[in-house]
């Protein structure tokens, strides 16, 4: 048992480790994002060319984020598949439950270690913790620039002409918008619906992952 108990404080360690590059990277997309609506938002003549190039960069940072979360899922499935199947049943009733073999799946994720889920359900993952309303956010203050600057819109074709960049015409870049924002949404739904394929209601019974 305390040598289990050392395992569970060095994957609790490693999970919380892993935590903080994941806060990091989020940081980054956050910080990138303020910059861009300061510089949109600075003049009503400003251009919302800002606020559509810094997508690429937060594309880049969710990229690295669940690149980092599939590290992080690692070491928390570990240590979450401890505390429910060694730590709870051992306070709750004193019994370990070793015939259901859960010790075994535990010995097997050391003996051939790899990652518990995919790097697109990862991606969908961090897409609905945090990364949906940094999008949201992104999204509204590009419609609400092109709306109100520089002055208040007064028919559709102004929105086209305002959200056009340089020689790619409004109509193309509010079409990849619509694009960018439901290839993410598409995804987190995704992703949604393989976890709750893979665990169903009871997350800690399943698989590690």
């Amino acid at each position: 048992m305390g040598a289990i108990a050392h395992l569970y404080r060095a994957e609790i360690y490693r999970s919380t480790t892993w935590r903080t590059r994941l806060d990091t990277t989020t940081n980054w997309s956050v910080v990138t994002l303020g910059v861009a609506l300061s510089i949109t938002f600075a003049a009503p003549e400003a251009s919302p060319l800002p606020l559509v190039l810094v997508g690429v960069l937060i594309l880049l940072f969710l990229a690295l984020e669940a690149r980092r979360y599939l590290y992080f899922n690692v070491w928390r499935a570990r240590s979450r598949w401890m505390e429910t199947h060694l730590y709870a049943p051992m306070l709750h009733d004193g019994n370990l439950h070793l015939d259901e073999n859960w010790q075994e799946v535990l010995a097997q994720d050391y003996w051939a270690p790899g990652y518990h889920i995919s790097f697109m359900t990862a991606f969908g993952r961090r897409i609905r913790r945090n990364y949906l309303w940094i999008l949201i956010i992104q999204s509204l203050a590009f419609l609400g620039k092109i709306t109100v600057h520089p002055k208040p819109l007064e028919s559709v074709s102004q929105l086209w002409d305002r959200a056009a960049v340089g020689p790619v015409p409004g109509v193309v870049i509010i079409g990849l918008g619509l694009l960018y924002v439901g290839s993410w949404c598409g995804i987190a739904i995704w992703s949604a619906a393989a976890d709750r394929r893979k665990f169903g209601g009871e997350r800690s019974r399943g698989s590690m992952g």
